[in-house]
C-alpha cells in the first residue's frame, strides 16, 4: 500500500476538534508531513407525509456551507505552521469517511471532550470507532488542560505541550510490540524520552492471575516479566540508537497507563480492534485509557503493521 506523508485530522468546529488540529500541526511539522483536514456529515432521511409511503430527503445546502466554513476556519488557523494544509468536505458518516481515508495516511488525529457516559457514546463514535479500524495510527487528544482539567467548549484552548516524555504499554503480544516499533519512531522524531511499561497485577491476584496460589514469589513473576520486556525492546531497537527505560509494575495495564498519562506528553497502546459492534471500541483496556487519560493516546492495531 502506498501511503502519503500526511496527518489526516477530522474537524467540527468544536473546541475539542481545533484543540486536536493544534496537535496535528505540531506532529506535522515535527515529521515533515502534509495535514489534510476532513469534515463529513452525513443526512437523515425522514419520512414524507404523503400517501405514498414516500421518503423527503433534507436539502443540505446550508449543512454543506457550514461544513466548509468549518474547513474554512481549521486551514487558516494552521495556515501559517509551515506543512502544506488540504481540506475537504465529505457527505457520509465521519467515522466511516476518516477509516477510509487513513488508508492513505501515516497518521489520524481527532479530538473528544472524554465525558463519558452513554449519551457521549462512549467518548463519540469517531474518536472511539476511527482508532479500532483505522488503517493507521490514531491519535486521540483529549480536551484538556496542561493540569488534566477538562475543558469547557467556551474555554479557551490552551497551548499543545511539545512531546517531550512517552509511554507505551507493553504486554508481550504482537499487538504490544507493534505499538512499541510506533512508539520508538514519535521518540526519536520528537527527541523525547520513551518508556515502556508492562502491567502485573500480582499484588490483587486478580484476572488472569487470580489462579496463582498465595505462596507465589510476586518479585519473581516481575522479574520474569522484566526479562520478558528487556527481550521485546531490544529486539525492536535493533539497529536504532535510543535509551528505553523500561519498567514491570504491579497493576492493569489500563490503571498505569492512565496514572502515567498525568506526567507524559503521549501514550502509546496496541489494541486487537475485533470490529463489528462487540468490538467497536477496541479492547477493555484501550477504552478505559482513551476515557481517562490525561494527555493523547496512540492507538495501535495490526491494520497499522504497513504505515510505519
Amino acid at each position: 500500500m502506498t501511503r502519503d506523508d500526511v496527518v489526516l485530522v477530522g474537524v467540527d468546529g468544536s473546541a475539542a476538534s481545533l484543540f486536536a488540529l493544534d496537535w496535528a500541526a505540531a506532529e506535522a511539522v515535527r515529521r515533515g508531513w502534509a495535514l489534510h483536514l476532513v469534515c463529513a456529515y452525513a443526512l437523515p432521511s425522514f419520512a414524507a407525509a404523503s400517501l405514498d409511503g414516500g421518503y423527503a430527503a433534507l436539502d443540505d445546502t446550508a449543512i454543506q456551507e457550514g461544513a466548509a466554513a468549518v474547513l474554512a476556519e481549521a486551514s487558516a488557523r494552521v495556515a501559517g505552521c509551515g506543512v502544506p494544509v488540504t481540506a475537504k468536505v465529505h457527505t457520509g458518516d465521519a467515522a466511516g469517511v476518516l477509516v477510509e481515508l487513513s488508508r492513505e495516511a501515516r497518521l489520524a488525529v481527532v479530538g473528544t471532550r472524554g465525558r463519558g457516559g452513554f449519551a457521549d457514546r462512549l467518548l463519540g463514535t469517531v474518536s472511539s470507532a476511527l482508532p479500532a479500524h483505522a488503517h493507521c495510527p490514531t491519535v486521540v487528544v483529549p480536551l484538556r488542560d496542561a493540569q488534566g482539567h477538562r475543558l469547557p467548549d467556551d474555554a479557551e484552548l490552551p497551548h499543545v505541550r511539545p512531546v517531550e516524555r512517552i509511554v507505551v504499554g507493553v504486554d508481550g503480544s504482537p499487538q504490544a510490540e507493534r505499538a512499541l516499533r510506533f512508539a520508538v519512531d514519535e521518540a526519536i522524531a520528537w527527541g523525547a524520552s520513551l518508556t515502556a511499561v508492562s502491567g502485573v497485577p500480582v499484588g490483587s491476584m486478580t484476572g488472569v492471575l487470580a489462579w496463582l496460589p498465595a505462596a507465589v514469589d510476586h518479585e519473581q513473576v516481575l522479574s520474569d516479566v522484566t526479562e520478558g520486556l528487556n527481550v521485546v525492546v531490544d529486539r525492536v531497537l535493533e539497529g536504532r540508537e535510543l535509551e528505553v527505560r523500561r519498567f514491570a509494575l504491579d497493576g492493569t495495564g489500563a490503571e498505569l497507563l492512565t496514572e502515567f498519562s498525568a506526567a507524559t506528553d503521549l501514550l502509546v497502546m496496541g489494541s486487537r480492534g475485533r470490529g463489528g459492534f462487540a468490538g467497536l471500541l477496541l479492547g477493555s483496556t484501550s477504552q478505559a485509557v482513551l476515557h481517562h487519560a490525561d494527555c493523547p493516546v496512540m492507538v495501535v492495531t495490526q491494520r497499522c503493521e504497513d504505515a510505519a
